[in-house]
């Protein structure tokens, strides 16, 4: 005999159905936010002007600012306006298994979206375009990437660019050497002191690095330029809805204009500690993902 069930069980259990969907759907990110009470920022602690120390020795730029106002809207969607913040040193080398660990939320710094990346963690809308060029000193004679040829370059441990700079080389069948520094700061040293002739990394960085250099006017980029890269926001592969969240912070400031008051404010002005001034317009490639925010890997 068939019994049938009663509407007031088949409801209770049509509810427990869906909390049970709901609770799979749950952000991970956000629960362990709510557990522990803050929100733990990874960043950078010498990619101007994204994130790295100021004079005070606290993290700031730009990708710190954005990741506030990440850390703002939990306040307001959690009801909880006393959350922390923490923030946590990473490199280019251990951000990807320290977001994957669980020991940052958010990756706040200047990593590139690539596809290969995106196999592991996921990024946000981008938040810049750059361009990977060669800095060198500008005493030296070297003009063209043929001048490299026969010289030691540099390039930051961990770096998407070294994969760049070696296809570079290997299609201009150039011999080189190639030192690898740990941080950028220690790239810039590298050449800085004569140690390599060249060191290779997106054109933003490299401005900011020797714009709070000691003497700005020793070194000169080549003229050459490659395929652009987007920067954004890291967060866990396997937690999309945190993602949601932060991309709808970025398109609120897209949206509204506050991101290009941030952009002016880290480009187009001086900026700490030395008060140097980057001096880069945003680019057409730039202004094109503030009218369309995306995380698409083409133009």
């Amino acid at each position: 005999m068939i019994r049938k069930r009663s509407p007031i069980l088949i409801a209770a259990l049509s509810l427990a159905m869906l909390d049970i969907q709901a609770g799979q759907a749950a952000s991970q990110t956000l629960e362990k936010i709510k557990e522990v009470g803050k929100i733990t920022f990874g960043y950078r602690e010498a990619s101007i002007p994204f994130a790295y120390l100021g004079a005070d020795q606290k993290p700031t730029g730009l990708s710190l600012d954005l990741c506030s106002a990440v850390a703002d809207k939990l306040r307001f969607e959690l009801h909880r306006p006393e959350l922390e913040t923490e923030y946590v040193a990473v490199t280019a080398s251990n951000r990807v298994p320290l977001l994957q660990n669980g020991a940052v939320d958010i990756e706040c710094g200047s990593t590139t979206n690539t596809a290969e990346r995106q196999k592991h963690v996921s990024f946000s809308l981008a938040t810049y375009v750059a361009s990977p060029r060669w800095l060198v000193s500008a005493a030296s004679p070297i003009v063209e990437l043929n001048g490299l040829d026969g010289q030691t370059i540099v390039i930051t441990q961990g770096s998407l660019n070294f994969t760049v700079a070696k296809k570079i080389i290997d299609d201009q069948k150039l011999k080189v050497a190639i030192f690898q520094a740990k941080d950028h700061a220690e790239s810039l040293l590298v050449l800085g002191t004569g140690r390599a002739a060249a060191w290779f990394e997106d054109d933003i960085l490299i401005a900011g690095l020797v714009a709070n250099s000691s003497d700005p006017k020793v070194f000169r980029m080549l003229a050459a330029t490659y395929e652009p890269s987007y920067y954004g926001l890291m967060t866990r592969r396997e937690d999309p809805e945190f993602k949601a969240l932060v991309d709808s912070v970025i398109k609120e400031k897209m949206r509204s204009g506050e991101f290009n008051k941030l952009y002016s404010k880290w480009f187009e002005a001086p900026i700490p500690p030395t008060g140097q001034n980057l001096l880069l317009p945003m680019s057409d490639a730039m202004k094109a993902r503030v009218a369309s925010p995306s995380d698409a890997l083409i133009p």
